[in-house]
């Protein structure tokens, strides 16, 4: 069953311009996977080249942060909705 995803607006270009994708996995990095196939300009922005989030990208599943779910490998079902949010720094 597909996984709601929300992208925030810097991301969006990425992915047709879409503000909220649908990917199947049941883990966190097979949602990644399953977006990354669908629209590969995402690829940079949401992995590692070594396969691993990006520490500027916040994600949320179920308004849970995925660092303390066990990260790529957290569990996924069909009603969760994974948020991505890039993380803002500055001064």
């Amino acid at each position: 069953m597909p996984v709601e995803v929300r992208l925030p607006t810097v991301l969006r270009p990425m992915a047709g311009g879409e503000a909220v994708l649908k990917a199947d996995g049941t883990t966190l990095r097979e949602v990644f996977d399953d977006l990354v196939r669908q629209y590969p300009g995402l690829s940079g922005s949401l992995l590692t080249p070594e396969g691993e989030m990006h520490r500027h990208l916040n994600v949320f599943l179920n308004d849970e942060d995925v660092r303390y779910l066990g990260r790529l490998d957290a569990k996924v079902g069909a009603s969760d909705a994974v948020t991505l949010m890039p993380a803002v720094a500055g001064g």
